[in-house]
């Protein structure tokens, strides 16, 4: 498939966004059971729930460049019966009501107390609203990742593991850069919010190499044979039968040779990654902003190439008959 720069961003930089209300909401509850201390100010989260909200701007706004006609992106919820597009539409717009709400309740204090427990706790409207807003991530997670992990025809992308590795990556790289967060406006809470980030980089690792591995044992259902209907073993082709470029050739082929990819695919692992979990653990300890940016940033330019790979490494069926230069 043809990765859209567009797509790239929009699945990145929300996902981002999501795993930062994620490790925002972490902290909130940690505080409110006594794993924490309590925080200096609201500054944290409502700064925390404006860098969240501006991702989430930012990947819809990236998302507008991929429709030939933007004045009609209304219409793409109609279908949400079946649609898990539709869904994602319909439930991104949500999840950034609920984050702004989010950060506006913690700006007035928290907002009013909606349960006060014997033991102490009490519940105010800002948990309750991340709690939802909480529920309104892994959704939107789940909607991003069965956009393309539906459909059948496309094996490399076909498997559960497409949304586990999108919610784990965004989880990762949200809790990254709340642990940057923390070490410029309260240190104290670097320490949960590093250790989480590790942990989800782990497991973002573990997950999207064994996608990796699934993928590059899968046997194609159609051949070159089984496309023209000849059973002869050597069937090679000379042309994807243009003289010029169409929108099949644009659309679903990249255009990579495999020397490319696998580059492309040894960069994404070493960025988004390894170097991520070193420059974590050198700055956890001393709670080091620099360090932690750093983190963010070399894994967000990981991603960006992990997502490119994932689109490019689909091989679309039409292909058989389009890729093949003269």
């Amino acid at each position: 498939m043809h990765p859209a720069v567009s797509v790239i961003l929009l699945t990145t930089l929300i996902g981002a966004g999501q795993g930062l209300l994620l490790a925002l909401f972490t902290v909130q509850s940690y505080t409110l059971v006594g794993l924490l201390p309590a925080a200096e100010g609201p500054v944290f989260y409502v700064t925390g729930s404006v860098i969240a909200l501006a991702l989430l701007v930012a990947g819809l706004v990236a998302s507008f460049f991929h429709l030939s006609r933007p004045e009609r992106a209304w219409r793409s919820a109609a279908q949400w019966r079946t649609s898990w597009l539709s869904r994602e539409v319909i439930v991104l717009p949500a999840f950034m009501a609920a984050v702004a709400l989010y950060g506006l309740l913690h700006a007035v204090g928290g907002g009013p107390v909606l349960l006060q427990a014997s033991a102490g706790l009490a519940i105010d409207a800002s948990l309750a609203v991340g709690a939802v807003a909480s529920v309104l991530a892994f959704a939107l997670f789940v909607c991003t990742g069965m956009i393309y992990a539906c459909l059948r025809f496309l094996a490399e992308w076909h498997t559960p593991l497409t949304p586990l590795n999108y919610t784990l990556m965004g989880g990762a790289s949200g809790f990254t850069l709340a642990a940057a967060l923390a070490a410029w406006l309260e240190p104290q809470r670097v320490g949960v919010l590093a250790a989480w980030a590790i942990v989800l980089t782990v497991l973002a690792a573990v997950g999207r190499l064994a996608s990796l591995w699934r993928n590059a044992r899968l046997k194609p259902r159609s051949t070159t044979q089984s496309a023209i209907g000849i059973k002869h073993p050597v069937v090679v082709q000379r042309s994807m039968g243009f003289m010029g470029g169409s929108f099949n050739t644009r659309e679903f082929f990249h255009g990579a040779r495999p020397g490319q990819l696998r580059a492309v695919r040894q960069v994404f692992i070493v960025l988004a990654f390894v170097v991520p979990l070193v420059l974590l653990a050198l700055g956890r300890p001393a709670a080091s902003a620099p360090l932690l940016l750093a983190a963010f940033g070399v894994q967000y330019v990981g991603l960006l190439a992990e997502r490119w790979f994932f689109f490019a490494q689909a091989r679309h069926p039409q292909n058989l008959y389009y890729q093949a230069v003269s």
